[in-house]
């Protein structure tokens, strides 16, 4: 029940500051709150996160209504390196730099999962 966006062209630092506004909390809760929140990396995170919902949907045939947000991570990518001219014929680098954002969700505590038909002791 989780969901990967890697190589995603924003820095972790900004990305960040989203990511810690709906840590812990419920997916309908944390993906309301980031519709309105006004930052460019609000869009990214809430696709990471409706992503995480619809595998937990698909995967585990869970309710959406009831998830919660387990961990919410942004790490760094690869810094891609650019080079802009400045005075007196020197140059200096210009650092774009990309995030790997981690969304895991999980059912709250006594929902129950889905598990394999076959009763525990027995084999086919």
């Amino acid at each position: 029940m989780k969901a990967v966006a890697k190589f995603v062209r924003i820095a972790p630092r900004k990305a960040r500051l989203v990511a810690d506004e709906v840590r812990g909390k419920s997916y309908p809760e944390a993906a309301s709150l980031l519709r309105f929140t006004n930052k460019r990396a609000a869009k990214i995170v809430g696709d990471v996160l409706n992503s995480a919902a619809a595998n937990a949907e698909h995967n585990m045939e869970a309710d959406t209504d009831e998830l919660r947000i387990k961990t919410v991570k942004v790490d760094e990518g690869p810094t891609i390196m650019r080079y802009r001219p400045r005075a007196m014929g020197r140059a200096t680098k210009i650092r774009k730099r990309t995030s790997h954002i981690t969304v895991e969700l999980e059912a709250p505590v006594g929902a129950p999962v889905a598990v394999a038909d076959t009763p525990e002791g027995e084999e086919e």
